[in-house]
């Protein structure tokens, strides 16, 4: 049940200076997404379907410190919420959207000004 949902741009990797090739695939697979209906039940059933869009065309980018995940966010203003997708790299070396979760947009200031997401 794996799937491919996005790609590594160029853009990301500039942006965050990574060492990874451009394009590199991201997927997801049922152990990921089992993670995601458990842990963030109504933030997958409310944004899930997005996955694909936040990682193709994110507001702003970061770097996880505490996992070193790359992080996609995109801002729902209708919602009032920002919403991040955390991709991490596996053992075997392909990366995963590990995890969707969504935040009031205060929080999300503070990670701008704190210089953990790059507007993209």
């Amino acid at each position: 049940m794996t799937r491919k949902v996005g790609e590594i741009s160029q853009r990301v990797i500039d942006l965050l200076n990574l060492n990874v090739k451009s394009k590199t695939p991201i997927f997801t697979g049922k152990s990921n997404v089992l993670h995601m209906q458990k842990s963030h039940k109504q933030d997958y059933k409310a944004y899930g379907r997005y996955i694909p869009a936040i990682i193709e065309n994110p507001d702003y980018v970061g770097i996880n410190p505490s996992d070193d995940s790359i992080e996609f966010v995109k801002i729902f203003e209708i919602d009032g919420k920002f919403v991040k997708v955390a991709v991490r790299i596996s053992d075997g070396g392909n990366y995963y959207a590990r995890t969707i979760y969504a935040r009031e947009l205060g929080k999300f200031e503070k990670f701008v000004e704190s210089g953990h997401l790059i507007k993209y």
